[in-house]
């Protein structure tokens, strides 16, 4: 049984990845705003056919990628603008019911153009298999690790080490204080969830690379993200990250070494787990949180 543990644990990092990536888009969103997207699956579940529909035009798979995360940028911040902006000071759940009205109307979409079709993207690489000892590296994880690292290592550059980062952490701290010294909060919360939906669109690319297309995708990629984030603690760029490979690592194990029904439910233990021990997370900071 321990034979098969480096095997569980490499499987797990590369899904994890996946993960990662989809909890470090809600986290922009939310560290610009401090509101939590509970529709922002629909837009992971909106970039891997956005993808779909552009390489269906004959391009290839990066500039059918740009074209995509493009789209979602656009439509991120236009939610934001058109839809959240109005209620923004309202109660709660009118936010969370905003949100959630936005994702199931996407998803009704979806499911009127493509519901009954099964729809698959075309990898852009050779499906090469790799032998490290005894374990089976696939180029699928070997392209989603890389892509995501890259990607993560570019928005850490640019949230730690530049002037915008600077203003995130800024508005994170205070809106009114940033509002103060004339920065344009409006508009720097829309284009942050225009940036939080187009990384959540490269999640659903990458995931459409090796999983059929479904309307109904962004639902357990939103659970997944949520708990990662949950988990990292909200608000945490690293926490999200070590969130997502925690969470992708436990599933292989759990679902290995106890049951395979574990594969679908530990993203849910993990986060009633969480917040009933450690509301924080692991990295998080107690702050109040906008649904």
């Amino acid at each position: 049984m321990l034979a098969v543990l480096p095997q569980l644990v490499v499987s797990g990092i590369a899904t994890g990845m996946l993960y990662a990536l989809i909890a470090l888009s809600l986290t922009v969103g939310y560290r610009a705003t401090t509101v939590v997207n509970f529709g922002h699956g629909e837009m992971v579940m909106a970039g891997a056919y956005a993808l779909f529909v552009f390489a269906g035009f004959g391009l290839s798979f990066a500039p059918a990628l740009i074209l995509a995360l493009g789209l979602l940028f656009l439509w991120g911040a236009l939610t934001q603008r058109v839809f959240m902006r109005p209620i923004i000071s309202g109660p709660h759940l009118s936010l969370a019911m905003m949100a959630l009205a936005i994702g199931y109307a996407m998803r009704g979409g979806a499911r009127l153009r493509w519901g009954s079709e099964v729809v698959t993207l075309t990898r852009p690489y050779s499906q090469d298999v790799f032998m490290l000892g005894p374990m089976v590296v696939t180029m699928d994880d070997l392209a989603i690790s890389g892509f995501v690292l890259v990607l993560m290592g570019s928005l850490s550059i640019l949230f730690y080490l530049t002037p915008v980062g600077r203003l995130v952490q800024a508005v994170f701290q205070s809106q009114r204080g940033a509002a103060l010294v004339g920065l344009n909060v409006h508009a720097f919360h829309a284009m942050m969830w225009g940036v939080g939906a187009a990384l959540g669109a490269a999640g659903g690319a990458l995931l459409g690379l090796f999983l059929p297309l479904s309307p109904d995708m962004g639902v357990w990629t939103l659970v997944r993200g949520f708990a990662a984030m949950t988990l990292g603690g909200f608000g945490s760029f690293h926490g999200a990250v070590i969130g997502g490979l925690l969470l992708g690592v436990m599933e292989k194990l759990l679902g290995f070494y106890i049951n395979t029904v574990f594969i679908d439910i530990t993203a849910y233990l993990i986060t009633i787990l969480v917040l009933l021990i450690r509301p924080a997370g692991l990295f998080g900071r107690q702050t109040v949180v906008r649904i």
